[in-house]
């Protein structure tokens, strides 16, 4: 699905999505199609799901989005992790 079929199928929600195609421009991710795992009333909801689904497939590209937002924007950012002393 596009951001905007999932807006108007989903009005006035935050949904967990799954990228299945992106790609990256400028730091940028550019999701240009995604699958919705589930709609939620608040984020709180979402991010349960979320980080149980994450922590069974880390690999997954999941993301919450709120239909109320025209666009969406996801900026990457390197992860820079926490080094331990050996």
């Amino acid at each position: 699905m596009k951001w905007k079929e999932v807006r108007k199928q989903f009005p006035n929600r935050c949904v967990l999505v799954e990228s299945l195609k992106a790609k990256t421009e400028d730091n940028e991710r550019i999701i240009e199609e995604m699958s919705v795992i589930d709609d939620f009333d608040n984020g709180n909801a979402a991010w349960k799901v979320y980080k149980k689904l994450h922590a069974e497939n880390q690999s997954r590209e999941l993301y919450i989005f709120h239909t109320n937002n025209v666009e969406i924007k996801v900026i990457e950012q390197p992860y820079i992790g926490v080094r331990r002393r050996v």
